[in-house]
């Protein structure tokens, strides 16, 4: 049986096999005894849980995290060591830096859809960075320690250059692509394919076409997106279908994952929708405890399926939320946000680097919440702005 190496040290190491398709986990050292106690909870993300994708040499455990072994693994894994010391001082009451492990870039505007939820404004002026900018914010990002770059928009299919921006990113950190479909041709899945893609992100709002095309704002996006899957699929692209689960939709998770399994995607991906964006003034509308468990169940029945399931709410509930803790956004504008949903700019990329910046949103010790705080009523009453 073929075994992967997922850490080692003198006195500690861990193992990760496959067994009868499910990931298991096996811990040696002198140092077991202990850690696998201060461990357990991470390290059961990861057992009992199907791979991705699984090759003689390499485990794909998931869309969102770099291959095992690789460069960019062991870069997130002495991020992860970095990042457990430093949450460990703060809960001491010592202030600590962390690494941005995820950096998210916006790098456009442009976007044929009009997605009710859509956590970018709307500035109406059609904003991209430009490929020299997005160059400069990936080198600067992987220098800080980010291991997993993400291109988003608007919508990313319409950017002039894509591909190259995709080749731009070094071997120490993977690459991501969140896509609603539109503009995902045969020719283009290959191409960032051949540019080192990772993994494509297709977002679903729902699996049934006219009330996914009524989210979205526009018909045959549905189409679209479906399309979009098999190409990348036949490309040979990591595959996961992205799903923000809502009151509108939470109720529709089996038809999702029944969907995911038809198309042959690879991961079924669920977000929790966020009061931001266009959705801001809705803070009201989002899951319900009753949609949480929901949420639950449905993981707890599926981890055993023929599509890995990856819920964050429920990682979240083990890790805390990673808004400008471990996750950093970058604006078509160039201003930077500690996640996508918060709107709270603590810089420019055009006038300052990046690591100031971060330094920054650090030094606030806001970003060590539990649960998104963008859902909590007293950091929306001291920090957002609604109504405008």
């Amino acid at each position: 049986m073929t075994e992967f190496k997922m850490y080692q040290t003198l006195v500690f190491k861990i193992y990760a096999s496959i067994d009868g398709g499910l990931i298991r986990i096996r811990t040696t050292g002198l140092a077991a005894p202990v850690l696998n106690r201060f461990l357990d909870n991470m390290l059961g993300i990861f057992d009992g849980n199907i791979p991705v994708r699984i090759t003689d040499e390499t485990l794909y455990f998931s869309t969102w995290m770099p291959p095992i072994p690789s460069l960019a693994y062991d870069r997130l894994v002495r991020s992860q060591v970095k990042n457990i010391i430093a949450s460990t001082l703060w809960k001491l009451g010592i202030p600590a830096s962390t690494n941005p492990e995820q950096v998210t870039i916006s790098i456009t505007e442009e976007c044929p859809n009009r997605c009710i939820h859509c956590a970018l404004p709307d500035t109406r002026h059609k904003t991209s960075l430009s490929v020299p900018v997005i160059k400069d914010i990936i080198d600067q990002s992987v220098d800080m320690g980010a291991t997993q770059i993400i291109f988003d928009g608007g919508e990313p299919m319409v950017y002039e250059g894509l591909e190259e921006l995709v080749a731009h990113v070094p071997d120490g950190a993977i690459s991501t692509v969140f896509t609603s479909g539109s503009g995902l041709t045969r020719e283009k899945a290959q191409a960032l394919y051949d540019a080192g893609l990772h993994a494509v992100n297709v977002s679903l709002d729902s699996p049934r076409e006219g009330e996914h095309d009524r989210i979205r704002g526009r018909e045959g996006v549905f189409c679209e997106a479906m399309t979009g899957i098999a190409h990348c699929v036949d490309a040979g692209l990591l595959v996961d279908m992205y799903v923000v689960a809502a009151p509108h939709n939470v109720y529709e998770l089996d038809g999702f994952y029944d969907l995911a399994v038809s198309a042959g995607v690879h991961e079924l991906s669920f977000y929790e929708i966020v009061p931001t964006g266009r959705w801001i003034d809705r803070e009201k509308d989002i899951l319900s405890p009753e949609h949480h468990q929901l949420l639950d169940e449905f993981v707890e029945c599926t981890h055993c399926g023929p599509v890995r399931v990856f819920s964050i709410p429920h990682v979240m509930k083990t890790t805390g939320c990673f808004a400008g803790r471990r996750w950093l956004h970058v604006t078509p504008q160039g201003n930077v946000l500690p996640c996508a949903c918060i709107p709270i700019p603590y810089g420019n990329i055009h006038g300052e680097p990046l690591k100031d910046i971060w330094r920054r949103i650090q030094k606030t010790g806001i970003y060590r919440s539990s649960g998104c705080l963008m859902r909590d009523d007293a950091f929306r009453a001291g920090h957002i702005r609604t109504g405008d």
